[in-house]
């Protein structure tokens, strides 16, 4: 811990919108060597425990920067604790998914685009492995012998 000290804004907007005390606390991760500063307006906890729980705070705002990121969650669809977890557990599990398939088939690409691809093709009706094959997209459609010809070309 290197400090904890009891402030007081001293700007003229910022002194109007919040008179009361704040509590700085100094601290230096051990990991990292990284000098961290906090302010909080809870005076109640020790030092170390305000430092450990921004250093957890801090690490729900790398998943959910992962979760913008990889699993493609722009916006929440509800607003209940529920509809995000289920929104949050369906990504994932997509995600997980798509991973596996990407082993199974021994693709040298990344899984974002991976992600990316299996997206643009979502609703074509085409094996994956022409999706992923680095040939010709429009490869020359296939007759197939039990397909009626609508126009006898």
């Amino acid at each position: 811990m290197r400090f904890d000290q009891s402030i007081a804004l001293d700007g003229f907007y910022t002194r109007q919108e919040y008179p009361q005390h704040l509590r700085r606390v100094g601290f230096v991760d051990p990991e990292t060597g990284k000098r961290l500063i906090f302010l909080t307006n809870h005076f109640a906890l020790p030092a170390l425990t305000i430092a450990a729980l921004y250093k957890r705070r801090w690490q729900v705002e790398l998943f959910f920067k992962w979760i913008k990121q990889n699993l493609r969650i722009r916006h929440f669809y509800g607003t209940s604790e529920n509809a995000v977890k289920t929104q949050i557990w369906t990504a994932v599990c997509v995600y997980a998914l798509a991973a596996i398939v990407k082993k199974e088939l021994a693709l040298d690409i990344a899984l974002y685009t991976f992600l990316q691809i299996l997206s643009v093709h979502s609703f074509e009706k085409i094996p994956i492995l022409q999706a992923f094959s680095q040939g010709d997209p429009n490869p020359a459609p296939t007759t197939l012998t039990k397909q009626l010809n609508l126009f006898n070309t």
